[in-house]
């Protein structure tokens, strides 16, 4: 949240620096004569606010840029063969920064969407295993800090092989995808739920007790038998919770053990609930 405030106030900022520095170069314009060629220094505001500030503001800053030089131009008038010249030359000139500053901002737009890629499952479009690590570490961070518990629920989908064999990929793909969707919307916009790969998915449930997530995996658990049942897909859940009331130093050790229990339950008969939490001194129950 403060980083989003600290963001949120530093572009206006930045946007009024390079503001600034666009005017100084217009004056350095003026003050040096028509001899010089420093719109040059024009594209480093345009690139900068274009990358940091946004599109708009880029362009924006682009006709800022050139009227500043128009105007340094207009001043020394009488220096130029025709009236017409600074005009002509100016216009040239925004068509230049214009694209130099809309190139700068798709390449940036580029590179964030291949980085949100990178953390987004393609198939279901939930987040992936290392998006779940890198926000989960933090959340982490944050449990310690006001002592708070963290439960991980993870689930795995029982018969899903046969599935894929007797209705096909596409279906296995369509059913996966439902089961996200599914249980996206039976979370709070807080928790996590990444496809942690094939047929697994990983919850991390932020500030909730043993008995919050045990209630949270049992609701889950059967709300997606009801979607399984309308599809007919024979497929279960087996399900393992970890609660940590005592936290450990990596989210890895949370997950471990919610992946244990989700195997303990599906060597028992499948579509069970294993849960186990960790706490001072360190107890275990099963459900």
């Amino acid at each position: 949240m403060k980083y989003k405030i600290f963001k949120s106030t530093c572009k206006p900022l930045l946007f009024l620096i390079c503001i600034a520095a666009a005017v100084l170069v217009g004056i350095a314009r003026l003050s040096t004569g028509p001899e010089y060629a420093l719109s040059l220094f024009y594209l480093f505001p345009i690139i900068i606010t274009s990358w940091y500030v946004g599109k708009w503001a880029g362009l924006i800053l682009c006709g800022i840029c050139d009227a500043s030089w128009l105007v340094a131009d207009l001043y020394m008038i009488d220096q130029f063969s025709s009236s017409f010249v600074p005009f002509i030359n100016e216009t040239f000139r925004l068509i230049v920064f214009v694209v130099i500053g809309l190139l700068i901002a798709e390449l940036k737009k580029a590179l964030e969407n291949q980085k949100n890629l990178a953390r987004i499952d393609p198939l279901t479009r939930v987040a992936n295993r290392r998006a779940f690590f890198e926000i989960a570490d933090l959340e982490l961070k944050r449990a310690r800090r006001f002592c708070h518990p963290i439960s991980v629920i993870y689930i795995d989908l029982d018969n899903f092989k046969s599935v894929n064999d007797r209705m096909g990929h596409d279906t296995g793909d369509q059913l996966l995808c439902e089961v996200a969707a599914c249980i996206k919307e039976n979370l709070r916009s807080t928790d996590i739920l990444a496809r942690f790969g094939g047929d697994e998915f990983c919850v991390m449930l932020a500030e909730t007790s043993g008995s919050g997530a045990y209630r949270v995996a049992s609701k889950m658990n059967k709300i997606l038998l009801q979607l399984m049942a309308r599809r007919g897909w024979p497929v279960t859940f087996s399900i393992g919770v970890a609660t940590f009331e005592t936290l450990p130093d990596a989210m890895e050790e949370i997950v471990q053990l919610a992946d244990k229990l989700m195997y303990k339950a599906k060597k028992k008969k499948k579509d069970k609930i294993f849960q186990e939490i960790v706490s001072e001194p360190k107890f275990s129950e099963s459900l």
